[in-house]
Protein backbone atom coordinates (compact mmCIF):
# COMPACT_ATOMS: atom_id res chain seq x y z
CA UNK A 1 0.00 0.00 0.00
CA UNK A 2 1.47 3.43 -0.91
CA UNK A 3 2.60 5.39 2.13
CA UNK A 4 0.42 8.37 1.30
CA UNK A 5 -2.72 6.27 1.72
CA UNK A 6 -1.97 5.55 5.37
CA UNK A 7 -3.09 7.57 8.34
CA UNK A 8 -0.58 9.97 9.87
CA UNK A 9 1.27 8.51 12.80
CA UNK A 10 0.92 10.15 16.18
CA UNK A 11 3.48 12.92 16.71
CA UNK A 12 5.38 11.14 19.49
CA UNK A 13 5.93 7.37 19.37
CA UNK A 14 7.64 5.51 22.18
CA UNK A 15 9.46 2.28 21.30
CA UNK A 16 11.77 -0.01 23.23
CA UNK A 17 14.83 2.06 22.52
CA UNK A 18 13.78 5.16 20.62
CA UNK A 19 11.70 8.24 21.11
CA UNK A 20 10.58 9.52 17.73
CA UNK A 21 11.66 13.10 17.17
CA UNK A 22 9.69 13.50 13.99
CA UNK A 23 7.39 10.62 13.12
CA UNK A 24 4.70 12.45 11.17
CA UNK A 25 4.43 10.51 7.94
CA UNK A 26 2.79 12.74 5.37
CA UNK A 27 -0.58 11.04 5.11
CA UNK A 28 -1.94 12.33 1.83
CA UNK A 29 -0.85 13.35 -1.62
CA UNK A 30 -1.99 16.89 -0.82
CA UNK A 31 0.44 17.07 2.08
CA UNK A 32 3.33 15.78 -0.01
CA UNK A 33 2.71 18.26 -2.82
CA UNK A 34 3.07 21.38 -0.70
CA UNK A 35 5.86 23.61 0.54
CA UNK A 36 6.39 26.78 2.51
CA UNK A 37 8.77 29.68 2.90
CA UNK A 38 9.02 32.97 4.83
CA UNK A 39 8.18 36.26 3.11
CA UNK A 40 8.18 39.85 4.34
CA UNK A 41 4.48 40.57 4.02
CA UNK A 42 1.82 39.86 1.46
CA UNK A 43 2.90 42.19 -1.33
CA UNK A 44 3.07 40.95 -4.91
CA UNK A 45 6.86 41.26 -5.19
CA UNK A 46 7.46 39.24 -2.04
CA UNK A 47 4.83 36.70 -3.05
CA UNK A 48 6.47 36.07 -6.43
CA UNK A 49 9.86 35.62 -4.74
CA UNK A 50 8.20 33.20 -2.32
CA UNK A 51 6.65 31.23 -5.16
CA UNK A 52 10.12 30.68 -6.60
CA UNK A 53 11.49 29.34 -3.32
CA UNK A 54 8.41 27.17 -2.81
CA UNK A 55 8.81 25.68 -6.28
CA UNK A 56 12.38 24.67 -5.48
CA UNK A 57 11.22 23.21 -2.17
CA UNK A 58 8.30 21.18 -3.51
CA UNK A 59 10.35 19.66 -6.34
CA UNK A 60 12.95 18.45 -3.83
CA UNK A 61 10.26 17.32 -1.36
CA UNK A 62 8.39 15.26 -3.94
CA UNK A 63 11.42 13.79 -5.73
CA UNK A 64 13.97 13.57 -2.90
CA UNK A 65 16.61 14.93 -5.32
CA UNK A 66 18.43 17.91 -3.83
CA UNK A 67 20.26 18.57 -7.12
CA UNK A 68 17.19 19.85 -8.95
CA UNK A 69 17.39 23.54 -7.89
CA UNK A 70 20.89 23.77 -9.41
CA UNK A 71 19.80 22.59 -12.86
CA UNK A 72 19.99 25.28 -15.59
CA UNK A 73 16.38 24.63 -16.62
CA UNK A 74 15.19 25.84 -13.21
CA UNK A 75 15.80 29.47 -14.18
CA UNK A 76 13.00 29.46 -16.75
CA UNK A 77 10.72 27.47 -14.44
CA UNK A 78 11.20 29.96 -11.61
CA UNK A 79 10.18 32.81 -13.92
CA UNK A 80 6.70 31.26 -14.06
CA UNK A 81 6.70 29.70 -10.60
CA UNK A 82 3.32 31.17 -9.70
CA UNK A 83 1.65 29.35 -12.59
CA UNK A 84 2.34 25.98 -10.93
CA UNK A 85 0.63 26.93 -7.65
CA UNK A 86 -2.87 25.53 -7.11
CA UNK A 87 -3.56 27.63 -4.01
CA UNK A 88 -1.66 29.55 -1.35
CA UNK A 89 -2.21 31.04 2.07
CA UNK A 90 -0.34 33.09 4.65
CA UNK A 91 0.25 32.95 8.37
CA UNK A 92 1.48 36.07 10.16
CA UNK A 93 4.56 35.05 12.14
CA UNK A 94 3.90 37.97 14.50
CA UNK A 95 0.25 37.10 14.97
CA UNK A 96 -1.08 38.73 18.12
CA UNK A 97 1.70 41.35 18.20
CA UNK A 98 0.43 44.86 17.33
CA UNK A 99 2.00 46.72 14.41
CA UNK A 100 4.85 49.02 15.40
CA UNK A 101 4.38 52.67 14.43
CA UNK A 102 3.33 52.74 10.74
CA UNK A 103 4.24 49.10 10.12
CA UNK A 104 1.61 47.26 8.14
CA UNK A 105 1.10 43.71 7.01
CA UNK A 106 3.17 44.49 3.92
CA UNK A 107 6.41 44.24 5.87
CA UNK A 108 5.54 41.80 8.65
CA UNK A 109 7.10 38.33 8.27
CA UNK A 110 4.64 35.70 7.09
CA UNK A 111 4.79 32.01 6.34
CA UNK A 112 3.70 31.46 2.75
CA UNK A 113 2.18 28.02 2.17
CA UNK A 114 1.84 26.78 -1.41
CA UNK A 115 -0.26 23.84 -2.56
CA UNK A 116 0.39 21.99 -5.83
CA UNK A 117 -1.23 19.18 -7.81
CA UNK A 118 0.59 16.04 -8.99
CA UNK A 119 -0.78 16.60 -12.50
CA UNK A 120 1.17 19.87 -12.60
CA UNK A 121 4.34 19.02 -10.66
CA UNK A 122 5.00 15.55 -12.06
CA UNK A 123 5.48 16.85 -15.64
CA UNK A 124 7.83 19.52 -14.28
CA UNK A 125 9.88 16.78 -12.64
CA UNK A 126 9.87 14.80 -15.88
CA UNK A 127 11.20 17.86 -17.73
CA UNK A 128 14.10 17.82 -15.27
CA UNK A 129 14.72 14.08 -15.82
CA UNK A 130 13.30 13.34 -12.38
CA UNK A 131 10.26 11.59 -10.93
CA UNK A 132 8.09 11.54 -7.79
CA UNK A 133 9.29 9.50 -4.82
CA UNK A 134 6.04 8.00 -3.54
CA UNK A 135 7.38 5.04 -1.57
CA UNK A 136 6.95 5.17 2.20
CA UNK A 137 9.88 7.04 3.66
CA UNK A 138 11.75 4.91 6.18
CA UNK A 139 12.16 5.94 9.76
CA UNK A 140 15.83 6.76 10.22
CA UNK A 141 17.51 6.11 13.53
CA UNK A 142 20.02 8.95 13.85
CA UNK A 143 23.28 8.01 15.59
CA UNK A 144 25.21 11.24 16.11
CA UNK A 145 28.51 11.91 17.91
CA UNK A 146 29.32 15.54 18.69
CA UNK A 147 32.59 17.14 19.75
CA UNK A 148 33.50 20.71 20.67
CA UNK A 149 36.90 21.02 22.28
CA UNK A 150 37.00 18.86 25.40
CA UNK A 151 33.24 18.46 25.37
CA UNK A 152 31.81 15.50 23.52
CA UNK A 153 28.62 13.47 23.71
CA UNK A 154 26.28 11.27 21.71
CA UNK A 155 22.97 12.91 20.91
CA UNK A 156 20.11 10.98 22.48
CA UNK A 157 16.36 11.30 22.80
CA UNK A 158 16.17 12.93 26.20
CA UNK A 159 19.47 14.48 27.34
CA UNK A 160 19.19 18.13 28.40
CA UNK A 161 22.29 19.25 26.49
CA UNK A 162 20.87 18.04 23.19
CA UNK A 163 17.52 19.85 23.34
CA UNK A 164 18.31 22.49 20.71
CA UNK A 165 19.84 19.92 18.38
CA UNK A 166 16.77 17.68 18.65
CA UNK A 167 14.54 20.60 17.75
CA UNK A 168 16.81 21.45 14.83
CA UNK A 169 16.76 17.87 13.55
CA UNK A 170 12.98 17.91 13.71
CA UNK A 171 12.87 21.14 11.71
CA UNK A 172 15.24 19.72 9.09
CA UNK A 173 13.15 16.58 8.57
CA UNK A 174 9.82 18.29 8.02
CA UNK A 175 10.36 19.95 4.62
CA UNK A 176 11.34 16.59 3.11
CA UNK A 177 8.57 14.59 4.82
CA UNK A 178 11.26 12.47 6.44
CA UNK A 179 10.94 10.41 9.61
CA UNK A 180 13.76 10.55 12.14
CA UNK A 181 14.28 9.10 15.59
CA UNK A 182 16.96 9.43 18.24
CA UNK A 183 18.13 6.64 20.56
CA UNK A 184 17.61 6.73 24.27
CA UNK A 185 20.80 6.89 26.30
CA UNK A 186 20.12 3.41 27.69
CA UNK A 187 19.86 1.94 24.19
CA UNK A 188 23.15 3.56 23.18
CA UNK A 189 24.86 2.26 26.29
CA UNK A 190 23.52 -1.26 25.80
CA UNK A 191 24.83 -1.27 22.22
CA UNK A 192 28.21 0.11 23.33
CA UNK A 193 27.72 3.18 21.15
CA UNK A 194 29.41 6.01 22.98
CA UNK A 195 30.57 8.95 20.90
CA UNK A 196 34.03 7.59 20.07
CA UNK A 197 32.98 4.03 19.24
CA UNK A 198 30.03 5.32 17.25
CA UNK A 199 32.32 6.97 14.71
CA UNK A 200 33.98 3.64 13.94
CA UNK A 201 30.83 1.50 14.00
CA UNK A 202 29.95 -0.23 10.74
CA UNK A 203 26.68 0.57 9.02
CA UNK A 204 25.56 -3.08 9.13
CA UNK A 205 25.81 -3.03 12.92
CA UNK A 206 24.04 0.34 13.16
CA UNK A 207 21.26 -0.78 10.81
CA UNK A 208 20.74 -3.92 12.90
CA UNK A 209 20.59 -1.84 16.07
CA UNK A 210 18.08 0.52 14.46
CA UNK A 211 15.80 -2.36 13.49
CA UNK A 212 15.93 -3.87 16.96
CA UNK A 213 14.35 -0.77 18.44
CA UNK A 214 11.71 -0.15 15.81
CA UNK A 215 13.39 2.05 13.20
CA UNK A 216 13.99 0.96 9.62
CA UNK A 217 17.65 1.85 9.19
CA UNK A 218 20.44 4.04 10.50
CA UNK A 219 21.76 7.45 9.58
CA UNK A 220 25.16 7.90 11.23
CA UNK A 221 26.97 11.17 11.67
CA UNK A 222 29.49 13.22 13.55
CA UNK A 223 29.63 16.93 14.33
CA UNK A 224 33.04 18.38 15.17
CA UNK A 225 33.44 22.08 15.93
CA UNK A 226 36.23 23.83 14.02
CA UNK A 227 37.54 27.22 15.13
CA UNK A 228 39.37 27.47 11.81
CA UNK A 229 36.18 26.91 9.81
CA UNK A 230 34.08 28.97 12.23
CA UNK A 231 31.48 26.25 12.35
CA UNK A 232 30.75 22.56 12.50
CA UNK A 233 32.27 19.91 10.26
CA UNK A 234 29.52 17.34 9.69
CA UNK A 235 30.08 13.87 8.23
CA UNK A 236 27.13 11.62 7.39
CA UNK A 237 26.79 7.95 6.40
CA UNK A 238 23.87 5.89 5.16
CA UNK A 239 23.77 2.41 3.63
CA UNK A 240 21.52 1.33 0.79
CA UNK A 241 21.58 -1.70 -1.51
CA UNK A 242 24.93 -2.88 -0.17
CA UNK A 243 26.66 0.48 -0.59
CA UNK A 244 27.60 3.02 2.06
CA UNK A 245 27.11 6.62 0.97
CA UNK A 246 29.13 9.36 2.65
CA UNK A 247 28.82 13.13 2.46
CA UNK A 248 30.19 16.12 4.33
CA UNK A 249 29.63 19.81 4.94
CA UNK A 250 32.10 22.18 6.63
CA UNK A 251 31.94 25.42 8.56
CA UNK A 252 28.18 25.49 9.13
CA UNK A 253 25.69 25.82 11.97
CA UNK A 254 24.23 22.60 13.31
CA UNK A 255 20.91 23.69 11.78
CA UNK A 256 22.49 23.59 8.33
CA UNK A 257 24.35 20.38 9.18
CA UNK A 258 21.00 18.68 9.86
CA UNK A 259 19.46 20.11 6.68
CA UNK A 260 22.40 18.67 4.73
CA UNK A 261 21.87 15.34 6.49
CA UNK A 262 18.20 15.18 5.54
CA UNK A 263 18.72 16.30 1.96
CA UNK A 264 21.49 13.75 1.50
CA UNK A 265 19.50 10.93 3.06
CA UNK A 266 16.48 11.73 0.91
CA UNK A 267 18.62 11.75 -2.21
CA UNK A 268 20.06 8.32 -1.45
CA UNK A 269 16.80 6.73 -0.33
CA UNK A 270 14.88 8.06 -3.34
CA UNK A 271 17.36 6.38 -5.68
CA UNK A 272 18.96 9.61 -6.87
CA UNK A 273 22.52 8.61 -6.00
CA UNK A 274 25.42 10.25 -4.22
CA UNK A 275 24.57 13.43 -2.28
Amino acid sequence: MPWFSRLALMAIVLTAGFLTVRSAITATVDELYQSQTIVNGQGEKNRQAGFKRCLDAVLVRVSGDQRLPAKPAMSALRDKAGSFVTSFRYRDRMEGIPNHDDQGTYDRPHNLYCQYRPAVIDPVLASLDSRPWLAERPRLAVFLATERGARHFTLDAEGERGELMRESLDNAAGPLAMQVALPKAAALSQAGLVDKTLRDAGMAMLDATARKVGADQALAGSLVWSDKELGWIADWRLAMAGKTYKWQVRGVSFDEAFRVAMRGAAQVLSGNGQP
